[in-house]
């Protein structure tokens, strides 16, 4: 199911960002403003990325996720409704976005991730957010991500624990470079969640989104990093392609080496 939904302000949209436009310049959000974004996911770590990405004026969201609203989604996914419990995630989430940033163009599939399914999505993207919780459907984006040149930001958590890393088909270690594929034993939404966790994780998705958007700063690349929210002690590990990656073994950088634009 798909569900689309766009309105154009009557405001100065320059009016909504004048706080941002002191670090980003007139360009980096012109630059935000043409953009779109596939979000794989939007519970508690997609959707806390989904609405930092529509309040700083990305032009388009793709967004996917299954399912009907249930109280337990309720800790940590912060675009859903208790008002809602029992109706689609997807449409709750549309809702949300559409008042938090009118100016923003939202897409929504109310479905899991498949190649085949999410590759028209992804195709029509400019970079991809991997916030699926589940191996099978990260494994589908990172294909996804490689056979379609888009570069991926990968989120992930796990109780106190969050990573993220980002993906330049080409360029750097994708995720099966890492985690090579295998069989897994998933049991769904099964795994001890903190919504401030998620959150933090989602907002350094969006972060990093909007540095390969703007180019502020260099993404955070070949490297994995890794926090404890607990602790607040973060550690970084280096990362390299597999030459035998069944995933992007053999594939080529598609035009220039990524580029960076310090912000005016």
């Amino acid at each position: 199911m798909q569900v689309n939904w766009k309105q154009n302000s009557i405001q100065d949209p320059f009016d909504r960002y004048s706080r941002q436009l002191k670090l980003l310049g007139k360009d980096g959000q012109e630059k935000l403003k043409k953009s779109t974004v596939f979000i794989g996911g939007i519970g508690g770590l997609g959707g806390t990325a989904a609405v930092y990405l529509a309040a700083a004026g990305v032009g388009k969201l793709i967004i996917a996720h299954e399912g009907v609203i249930v109280l337990p989604d309720l800790n940590r996914q912060i675009l859903m409704d208790n008002e809602k419990l029992g109706e689609e995630r997807m449409s709750c989430a549309i809702e949300s976005l559409k008042r938090i940033n009118p100016e923003v163009e939202v897409e929504g599939y109310a479905e899991r991730i498949e190649f085949h399914k999410a590759k028209p999505w992804v195709e029509k993207s400019d970079i991809v957010i991997d916030a699926r919780y589940d191996f099978p459907e990260r494994y589908d984006l990172n294909r996804l991500s490689v056979a379609c040149g888009k570069p991926m930001v990968e989120a992930a958590m796990y109780g106190f624990e969050l990573s993220l890393m980002t993906v330049i088909p080409g360029e750097t270690a994708c995720l099966a470079c890492i985690y090579p594929e295998q069989k897994q034993d998933w049991e769904p939404l099964g795994f001890p969640v903190l919504g401030a966790t998620s959150g933090v994780a989602g907002c350094l998705a969006a972060i990093e989104v909007i540095k390969l958007i703007t180019g502020i700063a260099p993404p955070y690349i070949n490297k994995l990093y890794r926090l404890n929210t607990l602790t607040l002690e973060p550690y970084t590990v280096s990362l390299k392609r597999n030459s035998e990656c069944t995933h992007c073994k053999g594939v080529e950088r598609r035009g220039k080496e990524h580029e960076y634009r310090a912000a005016t």
